[in-house]
C-alpha cells in the first residue's frame, strides 16, 4: 500500500519475544486447478484455465493443469503430509466447474462428494478446512456469457456459494469468497496474462466490480446457508505501493496504483464506497455506470477477518527514469494491468530476489500489516499465503535442500510478529503452498511448495523447509535466525 519510504522497524526481537499469541493458526495453503488435476472426471467441465492453457502461446511449454499434482487421486497422501506437518489448518478451493459443471444449475453430486471426502479427512486428522469458494477458475460457459465484466456472473457466483455451503457448511467453519480479485480483473481482462487473457482496461474495471459484487452477495449467501458461528473473509493479495523518491510527481504515482491495487477492492468491501481518486484516474477510460444503487450496500458486508498476501513490495515512479521498467512481476505483455497508471513506471525493489524475480523484503509485510492496522481498526487479519518460489532440485541423497526458502519464511515470520508487538491483529499464517504445482502461466517451471513434487511419477518429497516449518508450527515460535546462534 502507497508509502513514500520504508517504515523504521523496531529492533529484531529477542529469541524469547518470537513465541506467536496462544491460538495462533498455522496452516498451509492450495489452489484447485494447481493441484488436483483430473480436469474430465467426475462430470467437472472446463474453466478459463482449461480454456487458457491448452491454447498455445499462453503457458510456458505449453503446461496445462490437466494433471497438476494428481491431488484428486492421491489427497490422502496429501493428507498424511499435513498431518505430518502438524499444521492446525489448510486452506484449499473448490473448482467451480467441479462441483457445478457450466456454472450454473444443479450441484453434481459426485464433484461435492470430492471436497466432502477431504473435509472428513481433515477433521479426523484434527485439521480445520479453510474453503475458498473462487480462485480463478471460472466455468467457461460463463466467461462464454461475457465473464466477470458482466453481473450475472456475480449472480450465479452467490448461487454457485449456496451449493457448496449447503454442502459442507455443517463441517467447514471458516469460508473465504474470492482469493485475489486483483488478479482475476487485471490480469484476467486488463493484461491478458491470466485467463480468460483478455486486454481491454474498461473491461477490467468492470470485472473488478462484479468481483467485488459477487464478494457480497456470496457473502449474503453463505450467511444464509451456515450457522450462526462460522466465519467469512475475502483473501486481497494487497499491494505495498512504494514511491521511488519524495518527488510529488512520484508519490501521486504510487498514490495511483494504490488507488487500482488495494483500494478499489478495500472502499467497497470494507467502508462500502469507491474512494474519489480512483473514479477520477479512471474516468477517460470508463463512467463507472455499471455500478447500481444498492451495490455498495450488498458489497459491504461484515467480515470476521480479513485474509492478506503478500510476496513482494511494489515500487514505482512517475513516467519513465534510470532503472525503471514496465514489467511489474506479473509476467510480460504489452498491455497493462494498472488501469489509469500508463504513465507510471515500475523499479526492481533493490536485494536479492525469488525465482520469480520478485524482491525478498519482509519490512513490505512488516509496513503493510500496519497499514492495515491502521486503515481498518478492529479487522483481525489472516496472512491467507506467504511464501517463495526457488529452483529446488532433489540432490544425490534423494533430499531437496532449500535453506534460500527458509530464510524467506524466516524474515517474514519475524516481520509478522513485529507487527503482532506493534498492534497488528494477525491470528494465523498460511503457508504457500504445500505442493510444487502450476504456477498458471509460468506452468511447472517455477516451485513454490514446501513439498517437491516429481511431475513425471507424483513422488512428493518434503523439502527441508517443511521440516523447519512443522518445528515452528509445534512450537509456536521461531528458531534464531538461520545461520546465527542460538
Amino acid at each position: 500500500m502507497a508509502t513514500a519510504s520504508r517504515t523504521a522497524e523496531p529492533a529484531p526481537a529477542t529469541r524469547s519475544a518470537r513465541v506467536f499469541p496462544p491460538g495462533f493458526l498455522w496452516g498451509t495453503a492450495t489452489a484447485a486447478y494447481q493441484i488436483e488435476g483430473a480436469a474430465a472426471e467426475g462430470g467437472r467441465t472446463p474453466s478459463i484455465w482449461d480454456t487458457f492453457s491448452r491454447t498455445p502461446g499462453r503457458t510456458r511449454n505449453g503446461d496445462t493443469g490437466d494433471t497438476a499434482c494428481d491431488h484428486y487421486h492421491r489427497w490422502r497422501e496429501d493428507l498424511e503430509i499435513m498431518a505430518g506437518l502438524g499444521v492446525g489448518a489448510y486452506r484449499f478451493s473448490v473448482s467451480w466447474p467441479r462441483v457445478q459443471p457450466g456454472g450454473s444449475g444443479p450441484a453434481s453430486r459426485e464433484g461435492l462428494d470430492f471436497y466432502s471426502r477431504l473435509v472428513d479427512g481433515l477433521l479426523d486428522k484434527g485439521i480445520q478446512p479453510v474453503v475458498t469458494l473462487y480462485h480463478w477458475d471460472l466455468p467457461q460457459e460463463l466467461e462464454d456469457a461475457g465473464g466477470w465484466p458482466e453481473r450475472a456472473t456475480a449472480e450465479r457466483f452467490a448461487e454457485y456459494a449456496s451449493l457448496v455451503a449447503g454442502a459442507l457448511g455443517d463441517r467447514v467453519g471458516t469460508w473465504t469468497t474470492l482469493n485475489e480479485p486483483w488478479c482475476s480483473a487485471f490480469l484476467g481482462y486488463g493484461s491478458g496474462v491470466h485467463a480468460p487473457g483478455r486486454t481491454d482496461q474498461a473491461d477490467s474495471l468492470r470485472a473488478a466490480h462484479h468481483l467485488n459484487l459477487a464478494h457480497g452477495l456470496g457473502t449474503q449467501a453463505l450467511r444464509a446457508a451456515l450457522p450462526a458461528e462460522a466465519q467469512t473473509s475475502v483473501t486481497l493479495n494487497l499491494h505495498h505501493v512504494r514511491s521511488l523518491t519524495d518527488d510529488p510527481a512520484d508519490t501521486d504515482a504510487a498514490r495511483r496504483i494504490d488507488g487500482v491495487a488495494n483500494r478499489v477492492f478495500t472502499g467497497p468491501m470494507l467502508r462500502g464506497e469507491y474512494p474519489q481518486d480512483v473514479l477520477r484516474d479512471t474516468a477517460h477510460l470508463t463512467d463507472w455506470s455499471f455500478v447500481r444503487d444498492g451495490d455498495l450496500a450488498d458489497i459491504h458486508q461484515p467480515l470476521d477477518f480479513l485474509g492478506v498476501n503478500y510476496y513482494s513490495p511494489t515500487l514505482v515512479s512517475a513516467a519513465s527514469g534510470p532503472g525503471s521498467h514496465n514489467a511489474d512481476g506479473h509476467g510480460a505483455s504489452e498491455h497493462s494491468p494498472w488501469p489509469g497508471g500508463d504513465d507510471v513506471a515500475f523499479h526492481r525493489t533493490p536485494g536479492e530476489t525469488t525465482a520469480m524475480g520478485w524482491t525478498i523484503d519482509p519490512t513490505g509485510m512488516y509496513d503493510l500489516l500496519l497499514r492495515v492496522r491502521d486503515d481498518f481498526p478492529g479487522m483481525p487479519v489472516v496472512i491467507t499465503e506467504n511464501g517463495a518460489a526457488f529452483d529446488d532440485y532433489v540432490d544425490p541423497e534423494g533430499r531437496v535442500l532449500d535453506p534460500q526458502r527458509i530464510s524467506y519464511l524466516h524474515g517474514h515470520l519475524a516481520a509478522v510478529h513485529r507487527a503482532i508487538e506493534a498492534g497488528a491483529d494477525v491470528r494465523g499464517y498460511f503457508l504457500w503452498s504445500l505442493l510444487d504445482n502450476f504456477e498458471w502461466g509460468y506452468g511447472y517451471s517455477k516451485r513454490f511448495g514446501a513439498v517437491y513434487v516429481d511431475y513425471a511419477t507424483g513422488t512428493r518429497i518434503p523439502k527441508s523447509s517443511a521440516h523447519w516449518y512443522a518445528k515452528v508450527v509445534r512450537d509456536g515460535a521461531l528458531p534464531p535466525e538461520p545461520g546465527a546462534g542460538a
